[in-house]
Formats: C-alpha cells, sequence, structure tokens
C-alpha cells in the first residue's frame, strides 16, 4: 500500500509488466451493503470518465489500464509532489494552464493542491481525481482554484492565475465567482486574535 484516504486505498503493483498503481475503493461497513456497493461502484466508473476526459483534453494523467468494479488501475507516475518541491515558482504556470484545460472541458477537480500534482519528467501530471466531476459549473470551477490558492504563497498563485487568466475560456465568469465565493463565512480565514 502507498497511500491510503478516506474512500480508497492505493497499491503499487505490476500490470502487462508496466509499474501500475491500483486505486481500491473500500468497503464502508456503517452503510447498508447495497447503497454501500452502489456508491463504490458508482464513483469508480465516474473517476475514470473524468481522467479520460481530462487526458482527452491536454491534460497530463496517470494513463488508465483498466477499471474494475471498484478499481481503477492506472500508469505509475514517477515525479516528486508539488507540495514537497521547495522551489515551485516556476512550475505555477503550467499548473494555471493545466487547470484551464481542465475547466475548459468542464471537469472539476474537487481537490486541486499541490498533494494532488506530481511534477515528473518536467511536466505537471495531475492526479487523484477521487472528488472530481464532469461540471460546467462556474462555483465548483470557482473552488478549485480557491483550494489553490489557500494551499500555496502569494507569488506562486499570482503566476499561476496569470497563466489560468489567458488560457481559460471563462475566466472573467470565475474569477468574479471566486470573489464571491470568498466572501461567504466559510470561506473567510478567520483568525483567533
Amino acid at each position: 500500500m502507498i497511500g491510503e484516504g478516506a474512500e480508497a486505498k492505493v497499491f503499487e503493483t505490476s500490470l502487462f509488466g508496466t509499474c501500475a498503481v491500483v486505486k481500491l475503493r473500500h468497503v464502508k461497513s456503517y452503510r447498508i451493503r447495497e447503497i454501500d456497493e452502489n456508491l463504490r461502484k458508482t464513483r469508480t466508473k465516474k473517476e475514470a470518465r473524468v481522467i479520460y476526459r481530462a487526458y482527452k483534453s491536454g491534460v497530463v494523467v496517470p494513463r488508465l489500464l483498466g477499471v474494475g468494479k471498484f478499481t481503477v488501475y492506472m500508469e505509475k507516475v514517477e515525479g516528486t509532489m508539488l507540495k514537497d518541491i521547495l522551489d515551485t515558482y516556476s512550475d505555477y504556470a503550467r499548473i494555471g494552464r493545466t487547470l484551464a484545460k481542465m475547466h475548459n472541458a468542464d471537469v472539476v477537480h474537487g481537490d486541486f493542491t499541490p498533494a494532488n500534482i506530481i511534477i515528473s519528467k518536467g511536466r505537471a501530471c495531475v492526479i487523484d481525481f477521487g472528488l472530481s466531476e464532469i461540471s460546467d459549473s462556474i462555483e465548483d470551477k470557482a473552488i478549485d482554484l480557491l483550494l489553490m490558492k489557500r494551499s500555496i504563497d502569494t507569488k506562486s498563485y499570482m503566476k499561476m492565475l496569470a497563466a489560468y487568466r489567458k488560457e481559460s475560456k471563462q475566466a472573467k465568469q470565475i474569477l468574479k465567482r471566486l470573489e464571491g465565493v470568498e466572501k461567504r463565512g466559510r470561506y473567510q480565514v478567520r483568525s483567533l486574535a
């Protein structure tokens, strides 16, 4: 096992001689068995569809190798997590273009942070589409931007945003909605002072 989240466990494996990872959605014993099985099956299929759509839009993602009832098999991407790179400023224009490509294809990641981007061979590979959706919602796209904004320093975010603005077909609408989202209580940064 190389990772675990709330919904799934990720294992390293070999598939047809290729280094691969398998994401297995595990049983949630607190749910009714039939509901749990349906949710896991539906979410597994949806994740594979979103990964494929992102790929078709020109986004670097792990190559899909297969999909099972509760499993997604993908190529293993070698590289360094963006969150673990000290000098990431130069990568953020690429990250902005990547997010714009996703949004132009109505792919919303749902957890677009440095923890879900691997820098591999000079490319930014987006991973973990477990919370992703195919959606034309301006609000959902704005929240993708907000998640990254909250995860990185201002200089890197501005670099990312400049590239995003140039590439996104709906940048003006999305950024306007981002301003509104940030004003809402649940998204405001609070201090204890």
